[in-house]
C-alpha cells in the first residue's frame, strides 16, 4: 500500500496518461501527444471540437478528483464529477438521470434517488477499498446514473477511492480495453460481475517501491 501523499504523487505523475486512457475507452480519437497538447490548452489541428471537448472536460474531472480526495463519497460529490466530466456533451450533467438510455442491447432503469443512496451506504461501508472501488465501478456504470459520462465518472470515483486509501489508480488502458469491453458487456447483460473485477483489478496502477 502507498501512503495517500505517495498516491497523489503518482496521480499527477502520471496525469496525461489518465486523461488519455479514460478517453480512449470512451472511443476519443486522440493520440497520446495529442492528449498533452490540448492538456497544456494549445492547438491541436485535425480533431474534433467534440474529442477536444472530451479531454478537456476529463482534464477538469481528474484535477478535481486530485484535489478532493479527502471529501466524502456522497452523491453530490459523484454528480460534481460528473459535472466535470459532460460538460456540454450531454442533455443534462451532474443530476440523475430523469429519462431511458440504452447501452446496446441493455437498457437499465431510471435511477431513484432514495436507491442511488441506499447504494452509495451500502458500498461506503465495505471495509477493503479495492473492493469498495471496484463494487461503485461495477453499481454505477451498470445503473447509468447520468445521461452521459457514465465510465467515466465511474472510473474517476472508484480512483477516488482508491487514492484516498493508498491503493493505487484505476487506469483502463489499451492493453486490457477489449477484455474490459467484453467483461462489462456481459456484466449488463448475464449478471456476471466477477470477470469485470478480476479485469479491473489489472488496470489498478501503483507506485514501485
Amino acid at each position: 500500500m502507498l501512503t495517500r501523499k505517495q498516491n497523489i504523487f503518482l496521480a499527477k505523475k502520471i496525469f496525461t496518461e489518465l486523461v488519455f486512457n479514460t478517453a480512449y475507452i470512451e472511443g476519443c480519437n486522440v493520440t497520446f501527444p495529442q492528449t498533452q497538447t490540448i492538456i497544456d490548452g494549445a492547438v491541436v489541428n485535425g480533431i474534433s471540437v467534440d474529442d477536444i471537448q472530451t479531454v478537456l472536460n476529463l482534464r477538469d474531472g481528474w484535477k478535481f478528483i486530485i484535489h478532493s480526495v479527502d471529501e466524502s463519497l456522497t452523491l453530490e460529490y459523484i454528480c460534481k464529477v460528473n459535472e466535470y466530466v459532460s460538460r456540454n456533451e450531454s442533455l443534462e450533467w451532474g443530476v440523475l438521470r430523469k429519462g431511458t438510455v440504452g447501452v446496446g442491447e441493455f437498457t437499465p432503469t431510471i435511477p431513484v434517488k432514495e436507491y442511488v443512496l441506499k447504494e452509495i451506504d451500502r458500498i461506503n461501508g465495505i471495509n477493503e477499498p479495492i473492493d469498495r472501488a471496484l463494487e461503485y465501478f461495477a453499481y454505477a456504470c451498470k445503473q447509468q446514473l447520468f445521461w452521459d459520462g457514465n465510465k467515466r465518472t465511474s472510473t474517476m470515483i472508484a480512483s477516488k477511492i482508491l487514492i484516498e486509501n493508498g491503493a493505487g489508480i484505476l487506469t483502463i488502458g489499451k492493453d486490457h480495453a477489449e477484455e474490459f469491453n467484453i467483461s462489462l458487456n456481459n456484466w449488463y447483460l448475464k449478471d456476471e460481475l466477477q470477470p469485470l473485477k478480476d479485469c479491473l483489478k489489472k488496470c489498478i496502477k501503483t507506485l514501485e517501491i
